[in-house]
This record gives structure tokens, sequence and C-alpha cells, in this order.
């Protein structure tokens, strides 16, 4: 059904009350599995495992891990009238998660993830397409946050002109600046303007310095960086602490969605009314479990599997 604003809904069973609104991050990735990172140069490599498209990206993750765990998740953001944008359509319907299309003439966002043996990965974004003047209609905005208990805001575009708008509604805000160099001018509204900020400490040289920097400039009072294997650092009311990596349940195959699924869980574990420092370890059983999922499938860990883990003692 499209409205006179031009927003396509394909599921109207979140009329009501949303837990979480998830705005932009919606598209596909070509995901191909390489016998390497970096990938030496050659005229041509076979690959015997398959080149395959899917839908899901950030925020597709993320509504996706917030739905497996029982929060009723809106998301918005621009889709094109294209295959790839029937495929994140269909994600959606598939698992049940509601979502409001705006027309994007420029296509549907796409990705190619190379991913090694490992599991790391390497992205390349088609940033063809977006347009400078994308925007989310102010109206269809105000209208879906004020509905929500909070609002999940990835850094893609036009996210960064919507925050404005979501500010004035006092609806508490998330983000996830992702590999975020603690520098680029193109994060800091983002971090700023979120109660809860994630983000990845692979770039960052001194990760406390910039969990710090983001609570002194911004309105966030709770700040965490992921470290893979390392565990994550935690930063809440001030105070510091390193929150343990988790085993993963079977062995790792892609690290793709980890940093999705860890916000997820967290801010499933927020919502409920949990510690931060319960939050983190939501989000490190969800993101060890999101690396055994091979990066040609999507799937989250529901709730009673997260709730089961975190009840066992850490060995």
């Amino acid at each position: 059904m499209t409205s006179q604003t031009g927003v396509t809904r394909t599921d109207t069973t979140h009329t009501g009350t949303v837990d979480v609104l998830v705005l932009g991050g919606a598209g596909v990735d070509t995901v191909v599995h390489v016998p390497e990172l970096p990938l030496p140069y050659a005229d041509s490599y076979m690959i015997d495992s398959g080149i395959r498209t899917r839908a899901g990206q950030t925020g597709d993750f993320v509504a996706m891990g917030l739905t497996a765990l029982g929060l009723r998740t809106h998301h918005l953001d621009l889709l094109g009238d294209d295959p790839e944008g029937d495929l994140v359509r269909a994600l959606h319907r598939e698992h049940g998660i509601g979502l409001s299309a705006l027309p994007q003439p420029a296509g549907t966002r796409r990705a190619v993830n190379l991913v090694g043996p490992d599991g790391r990965r390497l992205s390349l974004y088609d940033t063809s397409r977006s347009r400078p003047g994308d925007r989310f209609p102010e109206d269809t905005l105000r209208a879906l946050a004020t509905a929500s208990r909070h609002v999940y805001v990835t850094i893609t575009q036009p996210c960064a002109e919507a925050l404005p708008v979501l500010a004035a509604t006092g609806v508490p805000l998330s983000t996830d600046l992702h590999d975020w160099d603690g520098e680029n001018p193109y994060h800091e509204p983002f971090a700023y303007a979120a109660d809860v900020v994630f983000l990845s400490a692979a770039a960052l040289a001194d990760p406390e310095r910039t969990l710090r920097r983001i609570a002194e400039r911004g309105r966030a009072r709770t700040v965490v960086a992921t470290a893979g294997a390392e565990g994550a650092y935690l930063l809440a009311d001030g105070e510091l602490t390193r929150v343990p990596a988790e085993t993963p349940p079977a062995p790792v195959v892609d690290s793709n969605g980890a940093g999705d699924a860890f916000a997820a869980a967290f801010l499933y574990g927020r919502l409920a009314g949990e510690p931060p420092e319960t939050c983190a370890r939501y989000g490190a059983l969800a993101g060890a479990y999101a690396c055994t999922v091979p990066a040609s499938r999507a799937d989250a860990m529901g709730r009673d599997r997260l709730l089961q883990a975190a009840a066992e003692p850490r060995p």
C-alpha cells in the first residue's frame, strides 16, 4: 500500500506502539567466499562455494535481531523499485518486521562482501544508490518516532538530516559508528546526538579516550566499543569496564552482522531495564552467535536461547 507521502507499507501489523524504530541501513549484499584476505591479484578465481546475493545490511540485521528477541520493531528507509528492493521487502515479510519503504529512484543499496576462511570480511559499497537531496518526510519520521520507545539510527544517508527531528521528539536514540577512527567528521553528528553509542575498536588507537570524548561532547551516558575476540569496552555513567568475549556456540564462519547482533541484544536488555553490564553480556552472546551464521543466510539469536546462554556461568 502506498500513501500520499510515497511511503510503501509492506506490513501493517505494527500500527500501535513500537518498541524500536530502526532508521536506514536497508540493502542487499552479494557474498563471495575467497581463499584469503587480502586477496592477491589474479586474472580470475574459481569460487566453488558459489556467489550468493541476499537481503540484509546493517539496518536489516538490527531489525531482524530485535524482532527475534521479541521486540516490536519497525524499519523506515528508502528502497528502489528493483530486484534488490524486492529481496529486502521479502526479508521483512518473512521475519514479521514492519517496514515503511520510501521510493528511491537511484535504487536499493547494495554491496559486495568478500569473506575470508577465518570469517573476516571486506565490504565494497555501491555509493551510487543515493542522492544528495534524499530525505525522510518529517511527518512520517515524527509519527513513527513518537509511536516508538526507542529509535536506532544507522549512519547511512539520509539519516544525519533526520537527527534534529528525532531529537525534538525526545525519544531515546542509539547508533552504531562501525569502524570510526575517532576523527572522520561524518560520524560526529550521530556520535553526539545518541543516548547510546556503539562502535568498533578496530580503528581506534585509544578506545577509552574516544569513548570518553563521545560521552563528554554528546548526550550518551553509555558508549560501547566492540573488540572482537578481545571482548568490548563499556563506558557507563563515566565508569569504564571490560566485557569478556563469549565463546561462539559453533565454528566461526563469518563476522558479518556481529556488531548489529550485539547492538540489538544490548538494546533488548536496556529496554527490559537491565543494568549496562548485563546488556553488554547479552550483546557479546548475540555477537558470538552471529559469527557462526554463514554470510549467505539471514539469522539471529532468539530470546529463549539468549536468556538460557546468559543464565549459564562463564567458563
